[in-house]
């Protein structure tokens, strides 16, 4: 082991966990955006999926594009003389990474995470050895590149084609709840067949299936697709018949169990009056359409004309008022102005005090703890900004569904969120652990060798770190995505999260460290575009998220090559590469 190097190792054991953090901070919502926006999931049931995917995509597939960041990027022939300077770089690669995407989360801007490592990447190369040393070729940088203007593309047409086969055979059709139980299990079986790829087809080193044949690949891919779509066709469309077809009031989740069985449950009684309950939950609540929207500005109108009217008469009529009387605030007013001003007395500090018992820091620590998951992402997304624009005539431009239908599309858009989170979690893990897996194997071994394997160790340091930064800060991003790109519903949603897996999959397969952010915002504009409108769409946060990736490379590349310069040219460091 090289000792004198330790600290190196701890250094970038601490900025790994910093990336880490912040990738799952500003790129959860990559996965879950749609699903929270829809109201397809509630904030705190997104996190505990997101938590399981998340982790399995990193300890699973994580390896593969780990690989890739770590030895296709630069020319580590180059570094064969002295490798600790690879190491000192790949720790120059995370601090500019970590340092970039600090900020750009705490500002609220979606960036690449993959942008920012390969610039730190770059910029370490650069400083190092000189452009030279970087692989600039089709193997390389160009390959990322390409990937970059690519996947965005992809991600849309397949979002489009998605949404478009929902529309034209479910959602605009006259009994559409009844064409929805027909291809739910068709949708449900596709989707498992697509997260089983990602894992089977030469996906997932650590459990050793890169030696499968073609025909045990293909057979368990279809298997469990066909598995899947049979438990949905024997359970979920019996109990979603029952309840969205015969408004079974009375039926309860734990009914599903009982599959087949529930078509001889016999008629529905009538409910009382009394009794409240709402077979399905309104997903556009909030959301106003085109003509709702202009009756509101119409009576916005009237009242703006009688309220000046009003004020008119009352200017009119109105007394004179002496200079004193109108310059003089009254007495409860000044009362009111004292006591604001007027510093807390001491008992009352005191007294606050001695409610902090055992009980009550436990709870205010369990209020700290949730904090991250306690917030109303929807009831944010409304917030009017420069960035935002006029939300609410932006979503008046989509068209709304039958919520029954919709509702078929939430159960649907919580696998295909699943299966984007997986997705996530096996392709943008390397943007942590890829150089830290480097800084730890010629540490520890004080050899450089591009073949060899992530440890596991490591893939659980990088997926435990993504967790805990999207349960204690994912929720800044996800506020300005969803609703404030377009308007969201379940169908869009699923749509949206299949095409944006479907580009990530192939990426993941291809050992491309694509950008998740990319794909699920040309996702996104691809479903919109459906609507047939481009006011559909808000350009103005598309312009912003574009922003964010085209400053976000050079500015890690700097920060970390104008580090790594510093201090390979201090005395104590000394090139010699």
């Amino acid at each position: 082991m090289l000792h004198q190097f330790d600290y190196i190792f701890a250094l970038g054991i601490i900025f790994a966990f910093l990336d880490a953090w912040n990738i799952g901070a500003n790129d959860v919502a990559n996965s879950f955006a749609t699903s929270v926006s829809s109201r397809s999931l509630t904030l705190r049931q997104a996190m505990m999926i997101a938590s399981v995917c998340e982790f399995l995509g990193a300890l699973l597939v994580g390896a593969r594009v780990a690989d890739t960041i770590r030895s296709k990027i630069l020319n580590v022939a180059l570094f064969k003389e002295d490798p600790a300077i690879l190491m000192l770089g790949m720790l120059c690669a995370l601090v500019g990474s970590s340092t970039f995407l600090t900020i750009a989360t705490r500002f609220g801007m979606p960036v690449s995470t993959t942008h920012c490592i390969l610039g730190g990447v770059i910029g370490v190369g650069i400083a190092a050895v000189g452009a030279d040393g970087v692989n600039w070729g089709w193997k390389g940088v160009s390959q990322v590149f390409a990937a970059w203007v690519i996947a965005p593309c992809i991600a849309g047409i397949f979002g489009a084609i998605v949404f478009i086969i929902s529309k034209y055979s479910i959602l605009k059709r006259k009994q559409s709840v009844k064409a929805g139980l027909i291809m739910l299990p068709i949708f449900f079986g596709f989707t498992a067949s697509v997260l089983t790829m990602v894992i089977v087809w030469k996906g997932a080193p650590n459990l050793k299936l890169d030696n499968w044949s073609t025909g045990k690949i293909v057979g368990t891919i279809f298997g469990v697709g066909g598995a899947v779509a049979l438990i949905c066709a024997l359970f979920f469309v019996p109990f979603l018949h029952r309840r969205l077809i015969m408004n079974d009031w009375q039926l309860k989740n734990r009914h599903i169990i009982y599959g087949p069985l529930l078509l001889y449950r016999g008629p529905v009684p009538e409910r009382p009056e009394s009794e409240q309950v709402e077979v399905v939950q309104d997903y556009y609540r909030g959301h106003k359409t085109k003509a709702q929207l202009e009756e509101d500005v119409d009576r916005t109108v009237i009242a703006d004309l009688e309220n000046n009217k009003e004020a008119r008469i009352s200017s009119i009529s109105r007394d004179d008022t002496s200079s004193d009387e109108i310059s003089r605030p009254a007495a409860s007013t000044r009362t009111e102005l004292d006591a604001e001003q007027k510093p807390r007395d001491v008992k009352t500090w005191y007294k606050d005090r001695e409610n902090l018992t055992p009980a009550n820091m436990f709870q205010l620590l369990k209020k700290a703890f949730l904090h991250g998951v306690d917030q109303d992402v929807i009831a944010d997304q409304k917030k009017a900004s420069i960035i935002s624009g006029d939300i609410d005539k932006m979503h008046a431009e989509v068209e709304q569904f039958d919520n029954k239908t919709e509702h078929l599309f939430s159960f649907l858009q919580v696998m295909t969120a699943a299966t984007a989170s997986f997705a996530h979690g096996s392709n943008d893990v390397s943007n942590a652990i890829g150089p830290l897996s480097t800084i730890y194997l010629i540490w520890s071994t004080e050899e450089l060798s591009s073949k060899a394997p992530v440890p596991i160790w490591v893939l659980c340091f990088g997926g435990a770190a993504i967790v805990i930064g999207l349960w204690t800060y994912g929720y800044n991003i996800m506020r300005n995505l969803g609703n404030r790109l377009t308007l969201h519903s379940p169908s869009r949603g699923f749509s949206m999260e299949f095409g944006s897996a479907l580009t990530v999959v192939m990426a993941t397969r291809l050992a491309l460290p694509i950008s998740t952010t990319q794909c699920i915002t040309g996702a996104t504009v691809g479903v919109g575009l459906c609507t047939g409108t481009l006011k559909a769409i808000n350009w103005r946060m598309i312009a912003w998220i574009y922003l964010g990736w085209l400053i976000t490379l050079p500015c890690t590349g700097i920060i970390a090559g104008c580090l790594m310069g510093l201090i390979i040219n201090a005395p104590r460091w000394g090139l010699s590469v």
